[in-house]
């Protein structure tokens, strides 16, 4: 087991035992729950172990083929690959077209929508059920998700959210890597496979951090995923801390409709620093747009499931919090690389706390162990760096034992976890 999570974290995906597990298990079983396990023989668990490989390496591979997410911190919603696990053990032959895609879209909106983010087991389960019996199947896996949501076509509010940890943000590299993106330096689609360390993509501020936070913008806003985009690397550097309404002109001359690949406003007003929040809504209405072009692509036509009254946005003023830049995003990983060597699991990187059943996004945390560092021995645990007094408090109320600094949860680690002295 440890030598397949190795080779998944080689190819940019970090799945743990308990995630590989469940796979195991529902592959097996059927069922959610571990305790299925109990009566199996050794035999019979080397069976599903060797299952469950072949069926997550389908898995990634049409994930990060069709949809593009190919990295773990963009790989949301993971806890629907045990249930597409059951689904492609339990048929023969190959998938067509149609069918591959209509499974991409059940694992995108259970990710939009926080599917797995409350009850992981009962909602595993019911899925499974789902695709039992002679009426089951990804229809009526896609209609429970629809009764238990609502409506599954994108509005332009739920892209209200901020931060790498926002529910949001894969749904926009999604549309980045599935689209027609096109770099601003180069001019060339952003498609996966781009070649040379400076072609890696990076998230780029829009209106640019330091002249945003200068006029007094707040952290969400300066954030905002409307204010979001990929670009590679080199690009990033060169525009730097421009103003759109300096660069945009020299991107659009350069390379005629790039702009427009990423979902900018066509009106040059929207670019000036004074006209930031109409830029954002403007903007958050054109992705939304091409959320449900691409959704509708996914269903070749059937596109019942797009039907019915929107769900609402969730509120704007929602103490969300999470993974502000690419250096806080660093430091979290190095904490991760950290504790690992210390032989205790890696944290779920900008976790998901969700209300248990509606799925609705609470909050996100930059780093935590929801299940305690000590698995199942010790209490959840959270590192939030730079969040506010409220999303502190959304952790404490949850059970979490809170840490501000990295060197304050390193010290916990050490003296609590470890059992060592404090150093001095």
């Amino acid at each position: 087991m440890k030598a397949k999570l190795k080779d998944w974290s080689v190819a940019g995906y970090n799945f743990n035992l308990d995630r590989l597990l469940r796979s195991v298990n529902t592959a097996l079983t059927g069922e959610a729950k571990f305790q299925f396990l109990h009566d199996k023989s050794a035999e019979e668990i080397q069976d599903g172990l060797k299952r469950a490989n072949k069926h997550i390496d389908r898995c990634l591979n049409m994930i990060g083929g069709r949809l593009g997410l190919d990295h773990d911190q963009v790989l949301f919603g993971r806890f629907a690959i045990p249930v597409m696990v059951r689904y492609l053990d339990q048929r023969s032959g190959q998938m067509n077209e149609q069918e591959r895609d209509k499974l991409l879209f059940w694992f995108v909106q259970a990710g939009m929508w926080g599917r797995f983010s409350g009850s992981v087991e009962s909602s595993i389960d019911q899925d499974l059920a789902a695709l039992e019996g002679p009426d089951g199947g990804l229809d009526k896996l896609l209609e429970q998700l629809r009764l238990w949501h609502g409506s599954l076509r994108v509005e332009p509010g739920h892209f209200t959210g901020w931060s790498l940890g926002a529910r949001f943000y894969p749904v926009l590299y999604l549309l980045t890597r599935m689209g027609e993106a096109k770099d601003w330096g180069s001019g060339l689609p952003l498609k996966a496979g781009m070649l040379g360390k400076m072609s890696s993509l990076e998230v780029h501020h829009i209106f640019p951090k330091s002249q945003l936070y200068k006029r007094d913008f707040k952290r969400a806003e300066v954030n905002a995923l409307a204010n979001f985009c990929f670009l590679t690397k080199d690009t990033n550097l060169v525009i730097s801390d421009r103003l759109p309404e300096g660069y945009f002109p020299e991107v659009e001359k350069a390379h005629p409709g790039a702009l427009a690949s990423q979902w900018i406003p066509a009106d040059p007003a929207l670019w000036k620093m004074d006209r930031f929040r109409d830029f954002l809504e403007v903007r958050k209405e054109l992705l939304a747009a091409e959320v449900n072009t691409r959704m509708e692509a996914l269903l070749h036509g059937d596109n019942r499931w797009l039907s019915g009254a929107p769900t609402p946005a969730p509120s704007r003023d929602l103490p969300i919090g999470g993974i502000a830049s690419e250096e806080e995003e660093d430091e979290l990983e190095a904490v991760n690389d950290w504790i690992e060597s210390q032989g205790h699991p890696r944290g779920v990187l900008a976790f998901d706390c969700a209300d248990p059943e509606s799925g609705v996004q609470k909050a996100v945390f930059d780093l935590a162990w929801p299940n305690g560092i000590q698995e199942e021995l010790s209490q959840p645990v959270a590192l939030l760096l730079n969040e506010g007094s409220d999303v502190i408090a959304i952790a404490n109320q949850a059970g979490y034992r809170c840490f501000v600094s990295v060197p304050e949860f390193k010290r916990y680690v050490q003296t609590e976890i470890l059992a060592r002295e404090e150093p001095a």
